[in-house]
């Protein structure tokens, strides 16, 4: 009994340091020894790395709290590299794309929205094309998807600030029409949209599809969206239009 009551206190502070997104040791990380040679830092970030995919690949939830921790440890640190990236990708869709169920057939066993959305703010961390296409597929994932994920991924796109082709924008506007159709208001999606697209907007001085940005930012001035979101929306716009047109063939 002791023993499950140990795991319960420190599974709730875990969670509570991911909450936070970073831990007081990850702040600062012990360094023993002094300064490290370029070798040896280059072992410890590969170390560092290959924890992180193993603890991401686990079955259990607190392992991948635990890779998270590590993560956000290693970008505190300066330490970034596609092997961080690809966990944080795997994590980012794992229970939607990546579905791992009790004997195979019963209920989902690596549902864990949290996770996902965590991971998806990190990935804003790593400005890619790999990172992008992994947000865009949250986004694809929005009849399933927790809003708090695909708000998440929102957020990320708009700090990578690619958007070849209008995609990202594309994608934007498919999540956020799923609950109009539906008649659910979310406010918290709502405001990393308008933030996002202020986002993209800055990075590709200005935005092609702006019929489509124009109609998604309407949605959230109808329905039961609460006045400050409604008011945000109608300020979004008009410093969107501030930014000048840019030609549909460029």
């Amino acid at each position: 009994m002791m023993k499950h009551a140990i795991r319960a206190a420190l599974t709730a502070t875990i969670s509570v340091a991911l909450a936070l997104g970073v831990s007081a040791q990850a702040k600062t990380p012990p360094q023993p020894g002094g300064e490290k040679t370029v070798e040896e830092a280059y072992l410890q970030e590969s170390a560092e790395a290959m924890m992180v995919k193993e603890l991401s690949k686990a079955d259990d939830k607190d392992s991948k709290i635990v890779a998270l921790l590590y993560v956000r440890r290693a970008l505190d640190g300066g330490r970034k590299s596609s092997e961080l990236r690809s966990s944080l990708q795997f994590l980012a869709l794992e229970g939607n794309q990546v579905v791992i169920r009790s004997a195979g057939l019963g209920v989902v066993t690596n549902n864990f929205p949290d996770i996902r959305a965590k991971a998806c703010e990190y990935l804003a961390e790593f400005p890619s094309v790999e990172s992008k296409d992994t947000l865009v597929s949250v986004l694809h994932n929005n009849r399933n998807e927790d809003p708090m994920v695909l708000a998440e991924a929102i957020r990320a796109l708009g700090k990578i600030g690619i958007n070849d082709n209008d995609e990202v924008v594309k994608a934007y506007a498919t999540a956020v029409s799923h609950f109009s159709d539906i008649g659910i208001s979310e406010d918290r999606l709502a405001v990393y949209t308008l933030f996002a697209f202020l986002d993209l907007a800055e990075k590709n001085r200005g935005i092609k599809d702006m019929g489509t940005v124009t109609s998604t930012i309407m949605n959230f001035t109808k329905g039961s969206y609460i006045g400050s979101v409604k008011k945000l929306a109608l300020q979004t716009l008009d410093k969107l239009s501030q930014y000048p047109a840019k030609s549909a063939s460029k």
